[in-house]
């Protein structure tokens, strides 16, 4: 019987989810029936996980204990520290590291929320201590009595932030914790529909992650602002690159064929962020400015296109601000998004679904054993 054949599966619909809703049509995106402009910059990064995992948010006393949950996993075993010293004397790539990090964490409950919780808590805790041991620091140990945000940059600067740093960070990580049944959530639902462990089926969405085609490009965009250096060179700049035929990195989305929500928020994030005398304002001022001209050359370039700023381009420029270098970038969003991929989990476990899509034969058929002395190609 022939099969109808979608070569990147973007017309087959193969979950049914309450966790978030990309209109790529008309910019919008749901997360657990919030628009996210009104949930991201407003929620703690726990009231998101809690709201993903529950589909309500908590009251005071569910959020203290589910905070107290999380908090209570952080710390990472000693031979993960150890493979994560090793990797950061190898230069290894943080993307890298992450995977071999959580590769290496125990599975510590039969109870499959109870594993979610350690693995949330010690995804950050490892993004930290490689970003520590990489810049020729020790680790610094978590903090239970400190939020998951608070105690992340805790860990990577050596002290406790101010609110107005640790409320962007949670306005990012909020923002990209779900985003539709993306590569790297289907890896983890393929992986875990096994009935692995959800350890193996995070490990295999970092792998996923990591693809350039996923991940993104938050770096390049925010070092096309600084090539640019002054505004007056930007259309020059941005034109010849046009005319070239390469693409402005930190523009235009596959889903989304108008703004990109979430470049909105973090935008917002943003102008508070530098507005507050966080981050260098000519840097902030430049980077704007910049947009606005990628945006009218795009129109001019692309008609019809609509070519928008996406995700990326205030991903880089807000976490810049927080003191990241574009290495650094993706591992964080990966903090953000494993909420997401751990509850996408539950619900495919919920299923109890495998999930074995087909696939169509173009090979030959009938073909006959030739001898090893027989052949002459």
């Amino acid at each position: 019987m022939a099969l109808d054949l979608d070569v990147g599966l973007e017309r087959v619909v193969a979950a049914a989810t309450r966790l978030s809703d990309v209109q790529g049509e008309h910019g919008r995106l749901t997360i657990a029936g919030f628009p996210a402009e009104e949930v991201a910059p407003r929620a703690t990064f726990e009231e998101m996980v809690y709201l993903l995992w529950n589909d309500h948010l908590p009251n005071s006393e569910q959020l203290a204990e589910f905070q107290a949950r999380l908090a209570g996993y952080r710390s990472i075993p000693e031979h993960t520290v150890t493979l994560l010293r090793s990797a950061a004397e190898r230069q290894t790539n943080p993307m890298d590291a992450l995977r071999m990090g959580l590769s290496s964490l125990d599975v510590v409950a039969d109870d499959p929320w109870e594993q979610a919780a350690s693995i949330v808590s010690q995804t950050a805790t490892i993004v930290a201590a490689f970003l520590r041991l990489r810049a020729g620091e020790d680790p610094v140990s978590p903090d239970p009595e400190l939020s998951h945000a608070v105690d992340f940059l805790r860990m990577v600067g050596g002290e406790v932030p101010d609110p107005a740093r640790v409320r962007a960070l949670e306005t990012y990580l909020n923002t990209v914790s779900d985003h539709g049944l993306n590569a790297s959530t289907f890896a983890a639902r393929v992986i875990v529909a096994t009935e692995s462990d959800l350890v193996s089926a995070i490990t295999g969405a970092v792998g996923a992650l990591k693809g350039p085609l996923h991940g993104g490009a938050p770096g390049p965009a925010l070092d096309m602002v600084f090539e640019i250096a002054e505004l007056e060179r930007a259309e020059p700049y941005l034109r010849s690159k046009l005319e070239r035929g390469e693409r402005l990195m930190g523009f235009g989305h596959r889903v989304y064929k108008v703004r990109d929500p979430r470049a909105d928020i973090l935008a917002q994030a943003t102008l508070r962020l530098y507005a507050g005398g966080a981050g260098d304002q000519h840097l902030y001022e430049m980077a704007t400015g910049v947009e606005q001209v990628a945006l009218r050359l795009l129109e001019e370039y692309k008609p019809g296109r609509n070519l928008q700023t996406n995700v990326e381009y205030y991903t880089a420029l807000l976490l810049h601000c927080l003191g990241f270098s574009s290495d650094d970038f993706t591992p964080i969003f990966a903090v953000g998004r494993v909420a997401g991929w751990l509850a996408h989990c539950q619900e495919q476990l919920e299923t109890g679904r495998l999930i074995r899509p087909s696939c169509q034969y173009i090979g030959e058929h009938d073909r006959a054993w030739v001898p090893r002395s027989d052949r002459g190609w």
